[in-house]
């Protein structure tokens, strides 16, 4: 009985230890991720970019990041997320180091593509770290995981002293070097999961073809938890990639200020993401993100009114008045957002395991694959409002319409499962009687 005692504790501590170093591996990720939210600015300054041009820059790792999730997310279901996490790292790694030597705006897009890998390694730790718990704390566990998104506060933090101090390039050649030592580090400190352990050791069947793997991809469903997690993540990677350039434009910050005030928004919208699973958990992913949802609308219909001056006709003549939102109230209103964004994100993941436990990799990394698109294309859409309308605050307008669509379609989809569950009950009723 002595004997078997270490063997049973080193197994109780796996998925501890699965769940701290890959939300250490994710945090160092998404601190590459959001790299081009810091040094783009500079690389704006340098090349003469335009808003819109600036926009895909910083947008085009967010792009990568989302297309590889669900490929990822398939083959950590298959061949296990030790394996998987470790080698999009140093792909990811790779990439960034490249980036140091890139000259032209077209080297810096391609160098950005390869960049974006590090984004993957989300899909690849939902899939790893939820094999590890049950049901019950899947929640609570993918909500610490996902404080890993405290790296784009990292970046906001740390990138621009590096940048003032040694340039642009040795941002990306310092975060190049993090990523390879965090994949090593990672190989030697983690195990297989569970299902792949039991595969090799004859116990478990075999994994189902590739393409079985994306059955259930046909559920609409699956594509509305998709269009929420667009919102609560693919709007939160926006607004870490373009606070910083927003902040200097409308309030006229230096790049150290503005990232710091970056990191602000950042770091709520990561670290309650873990008390977003944990509620989840409690009270129900559904409450939830009717909360998330509903107040920031509120908050993204605040931010989107833009300064203006007016004049009203008084009884004794003209009553000119000015309306800006200043930079304390604009902080605090952000903090909100951020706060609530983190706690949808969650409450989106903690719905994965429950409708589709056997299909973790695949929706999860089709939903992310979703979410993280929202993080590519609204840097850009943010940067061609810019352009067209001339108007800072134009961007908060079009989450404020993302988000009372997210609301809207998930309140008709609740109102119709229970008219279908109330056809169901009264049909059994009748059966019975």
């Amino acid at each position: 009985m002595t004997a078997n005692l270490p063997a049973a504790s080193s197994q109780d501590s796996a998925p501890r230890q699965a769940l701290a170093m890959s939300t250490i591996a994710f945090t160092v990720c998404f601190a590459v991720w959001t790299i081009f939210s810091i040094i783009g600015v500079r690389i704006k300054q340098e090349l003469g970019l335009s808003e819109t041009a600036f926009g895909l820059l910083v947008g085009t790792p967010i792009l990568t990041g989302s297309l590889v999730r669900i490929v990822l997310g398939v083959w950590t279901d298959r061949y296990g997320g030790r394996l998987v996490y470790t080698m999009t790292m140093l792909a990811a790694a790779v990439a960034t180091f490249l980036l140091a030597f890139a000259h032209t705006y077209e080297q810096m897009l391609t160098a950005a593509l390869g960049v974006g890998l590090a984004g993957g390694s989300f899909a690849v730790g939902v899939a790893y770290v939820s094999r590890f718990f049950p049901a019950g704390k899947q929640g609570t566990a993918l909500g610490i995981f996902g404080v890993g998104n405290v790296g784009a506060a990292v970046t906001k933090f740390l990138a621009p002293f590096v940048l003032l101090s040694w340039g642009w390039q040795s941002v990306a050649l310092i975060w190049a070097a993090a990523l390879v030592v965090m994949a090593v580090v990672f190989w030697f400190a983690t195990g297989d999961d569970p299902v792949i352990r039991e595969r090799r050791a004859g116990k478990a069947s075999p994994a189902r073809s590739f393409w079985q793997e994306f059955a259930p991809l046909k559920n609409l469903q699956v594509w509305r938890f998709a269009f929420y997690y667009f919102f609560s993540f693919g709007a939160f990677v926006a607004l870490s990639l373009w606070l910083p350039r927003y902040l200097i434009g409308v309030y006229g910050f230096n790049i150290a200020t503005a990232g710091m005030i970056g990191a602000a928004y950042s770091i709520p919208a990561s670290v309650f993401r873990a008390y977003g699973g944990v509620l989840s958990d409690r009270v129900g992913a559904r409450t939830v993100l009717y909360s998330t949802f509903t107040v920031c609308a509120v908050a993204t219909l605040v931010l989107s009114l833009p300064s203006a001056d007016y004049v009203v006709r008084g009884i004794s003549g003209p009553i000119p008045f000015h309306f800006e939102i200043g930079p304390l109230a604009f902080i605090a209103v952000a903090f909100v957002l951020g706060f609530f964004m983190s706690l949808g994100k969650a409450a989106v993941y903690k719905h994965i395991p429950v409708y589709y436990p056997q299909s973790v990799g695949a929706v999860g990394g089709m939903v992310g694959m979703i979410g993280g698109l929202g993080g590519f294309i609204l840097p850009i859409a943010f940067g061609a409002l810019n352009d067209l309308t001339g108007v800072w605050s134009s961007c908060f307008m079009l989450l404020f319409v993302i988000v009372v669509s997210c609301l809207v379609w998930m309140h008709l989809a609740i109102r119709r499962m229970e008219r279908a569950a109330a056809i169901t009950t009264s049909a059994l009723s009748y059966a019975a009687e």
